[in-house]
């Protein structure tokens, strides 16, 4: 079979796009993403161990995962870990409120959004961060939880947990127990990983299904996260530091 040669001379005869241009006041924008960073550092720096909690802004308190959630993080805060959500209603209004209830450490890692996103009464004043980006408020989820619990959610559930999976994966940050709570909604997700991710397409690999555990037992929740830490003699309790 003859190779296909390359051509000797690039053509010149194509139109290249072109970006619009850039706005001199847009270059700031750097000044203020260092001002969110710098800003929620300085607040959240200090905090203890806490355990990051995601899902949807959609669900209503009368609904069961609400007060999962809720179950959840009262667990957690009786076990002297501290709380973080995304600030909003829902789900995060609801580990919110769990953590007030039993007095404890309560976070809102709230974002500016033309709907659903107002911060929720649960969050200690002092606590409660505002961010314009959602790449730094995922920063500061990732930089100070030790684990992560992911319950019901949309889009932005499923990317803030596959966001931590990777780093987890490609080891950017350092190893930390994420647990998926609801059987009923994450069990086909789980599925179709083993099913077409890793076993036809060979995508990922068998050692990275134990970063999935599932259950809908709050104190079940709670054994994965302390079993990962009793356990494992290199998983010590810090901040992310490498992010």
């Amino acid at each position: 079979m003859t190779e296909r040669k390359l051509k000797t001379e690039k053509p010149n005869n194509r139109v290249m796009k072109q970006w619009t241009t850039l706005k001199g006041e847009n270059s700031w924008t750097m000044f203020k993403v260092i001002a969110e960073l710098v800003d929620g550092f300085e607040k959240l720096n200090k905090l203890g161990p806490c355990i990051s909690i995601f899902g949807s802004a959609r669900t209503k308190p009368d609904n069961k995962y609400y007060k999962l959630a809720t179950e959840i993080a009262e667990v957690m805060t009786r076990e002297g870990y501290g709380i973080i959500t995304g600030g909003g209603p829902g789900i995060m209004e609801a580990a919110n409120k769990g953590a007030y209830l039993q007095g404890g450490l309560s976070v809102g890692l709230n974002i500016d959004l033309p709907f659903e996103q107002s911060h929720n009464p649960y969050i200690d004043p002092d606590k409660n961060l505002d961010h314009r980006y959602f790449f730094i408020r995922k920063v500061m989820f990732v930089k100070y939880a030790q684990a992560f619990v992911a319950m019901p959610g949309g889009f932005g559930t499923m990317d803030e947990l596959f966001e931590v999976l990777t780093l987890i994966q490609t080891k950017k940050i350092t190893a930390v127990p994420v647990v998926l709570v609801g059987t009923e909604f994450w069990a086909g997700m789980r599925e179709w990983i083993i099913e077409v991710m890793l076993e036809k397409f060979g995508n990922v690999s068998a050692k990275d299904m134990a970063l999935l555990p599932m259950t809908d037992d709050p104190d079940e929740v709670l054994r994965i996260i302390n079993d990962f830490y009793t356990n494992e003699r290199d998983n010590q309790i810090s901040p992310n530091l490498e992010l």
